[in-house]
């Protein structure tokens, strides 16, 4: 991700210590292992797993290392990174984004290898997009195999619940036969590997990525709506860390263990099969919060890209664009009121159309 290179700015910013003490964490439990609820997941702390990515002086850890804040001022962003490289694993962390005004914000989590294979690498992507006052947050997946950023295979999304008031669990599986997001526990996406996606499906070993950061170029409203330092400093929260998988060296790709035992454990566990009712729920919520998808993106890609499943009842929605036939508006908790007027809706409609802007920095799907 082009915007690791903030972390060359970091090495000459004095800490804000002092400043930063004035934000406490919720005590936690002191227990030496924890078990999260969603798929009865084994968590792990800070330590055992991560390191600073850039700008630790913005990053706070927990007193019991199970959680940590990642904040974004005027100076900097921040990010972190596993301290191992995975060749396949299920990726997790329970997450709660800044709230307010958060316009040009992005906070990512995801898988890469970018650092190792910088013209060849692969990715995979969960994205939340921040935006203006009273407008809810969005959020995007997308994945690169092989350095196949031209080949951009974004899906964006609305979600039904305000992700700044509680937390939510957001996961990658990535296996060698497919790859599935979820909310909590619900399959939101799969991409199914497809043989002739060939290098296109991520296959190198990758490290785990979250990280805040200024996009004001491009995250909201085409880079219309900028970061307002004003409200500084922006904090994401994580905790309910897990990552699960075998450990490999990036270069050699020699595991710690081995890779043929730890795969078969990692296909037969809960949250690698699909079931009919979370099936269910994916349909659902598919069918009601996304609201672009480059499977639908004809104008980009006249003939499909091979792993995409073309769903009728999806696609029906979708303009040859890629774009939702109809505007979907902005509902749950970020908004509340019940008479709306036509001075309203107009702005909501305006801010809806602009919310789906292209990244150049990205390779995004032109204005979704």
């Amino acid at each position: 991700m082009d915007y690791r290179v903030l972390s060359s700015l970091s090495k000459s910013i004095i800490p804000f210590s002092l400043l930063l003490l004035l934000y406490i964490f919720p005590v936690a439990s002191t227990a030496a292992t924890t078990t999260r609820k969603a798929f009865n997941l084994s968590t792990i702390t800070f330590e055992q797993g991560y390191s600073p990515l850039f700008s630790d002086f913005n990053i706070e850890k927990s007193p019991d290392d199970r959680s940590f804040r990642l904040l974004l001022n005027r100076f900097s962003g921040s990010g972190v990174i596993s301290t191992e490289y995975y060749n396949y694993g299920f990726f997790s962390a329970s997450i709660k984004l800044p709230a307010i005004y958060t316009a040009g914000i992005v906070v990512a989590f995801y898988t890469s290898n970018v650092d190792t294979f910088e013209k060849n690498h692969d990715e995979l992507d969960i994205e939340f997009l921040g935006n203006v006052n009273g407008q809810p947050w969005r959020f995007q997946t997308n994945l690169y195999g092989n350095g196949s950023v031209s080949r951009g295979r974004e899906e964006r999304y609305r979600m039904w619940f305000d992700p700044s008031k509680e937390f939510h669990q957001y996961s990658i599986l990535w296996t060698p036969k497919n790859i599935i997001f979820y909310v909590d526990e619900t399959p939101i996406r799969e991409v199914n590997r497809n043989p002739t996606m060939r290098g296109d499906f991520p296959s190198k070993p990758m490290s785990l990525y979250a990280t805040i950061w200024d996009a004001s170029s491009w995250a909201t409203n085409g880079g219309k709506a900028k970061v307002n330092y004003k409200y500084e400093p922006f904090a994401t929260e994580l905790k309910d860390l897990v990552l699960e998988g075998c450990i490999v060296d990036p270069i050699e790709q020699i595991s710690s263990t081995n890779c043929t035992d730890k795969i078969a454990k990692l296909l037969a566990k809960d949250y690698s099969n699909i079931t009919t009712e979370r099936r269910k729920s994916m349909k659902h919520f598919r069918e009601k919060y996304m609201y672009y998808s480059y499977c639908y993106d004809n104008i980009r890609y006249p003939v499909p890209l091979p792993e995409c499943v073309i769903v009728q009842s999806e696609r029906d929605l979708f303009k040859d664009s890629g774009r939702l036939r109809q505007r979907m508006k902005f509902g749950g908790s970020h908004s509340p009121r019940k008479n709306r007027s036509r001075r309203s809706s107009r702005r909501r409609n305006k801010v809806a159309d602009g919310g789906s802007s292209k990244s150049s920095q990205r390779g995004s799907a032109a204005a979704m």
